[in-house]
């Protein structure tokens, strides 16, 4: 692995587009995402405008002028009590994976959680499919918390989710 040369920083609405790039392909060629269509680019305004009213992280990584990965922490339930508890995601394009730029965009995204006034951070991860993930979570220190065997169905297989959480 080499060391990471992006900037992270807030997304903004022009970044939108590229986060939308990079999310299509996780949904149209993997398990990572259950979701079966990609969002469309209006999707991924409403997204970025409802965390900013709620004061949550939305980040990309960027990296000589290019959006090379986003993360961003969402609510885990509608119901009022779980407030303080968000369900993180982090995606890289498919050609910056392995080089760092998945922690370096967690490690941002648990830093502005904590200013956020979060509680604790939920990760949903699918298994199998996801190992990475799973891993990169556990070096933040997330640990298991449970486990839905089943419970989606994509190309053609059905998959578990693993539930990873860490109370800040």
């Amino acid at each position: 692995m080499t060391a990471p040369t992006a900037t992270v920083r807030p997304v903004g609405r022009a970044d939108l587009e590229a986060v939308a790039g990079i999310y299509a392909h996780y949904v149209l060629h993997s398990v990572a995402t259950f979701d079966e269509s990609p969002r469309s680019l209006p999707e991924w305004e409403a997204k970025h405008d409802d965390l900013a009213a709620r004061g949550l992280p939305f980040l990309v990584a960027e990296e000589a002028g290019r959006i090379v990965g986003f993360a961003y922490a969402g609510p885990w339930r509608p119901k009022p009590a779980y407030r303080h508890t968000v369900e993180d995601t982090v995606y890289l394009a498919p050609d910056a994976t392995g080089r760092g730029l998945g922690a370096t965009l967690l490690g941002a995204l648990i830093d502005g959680c904590a200013r956020a006034g979060v509680r604790s951070i939920v990760s949903v991860v699918t298994d199998p499919g996801s190992e990475a993930s799973i891993a990169l979570h556990r070096r933040f220190g997330f640990t298991e918390a449970g486990r839905l065997a089943a419970v989606g169905h994509k190309h053609d297989r059905w998959l578990d989710t693993v539930l990873l959480q860490r109370v800040l």
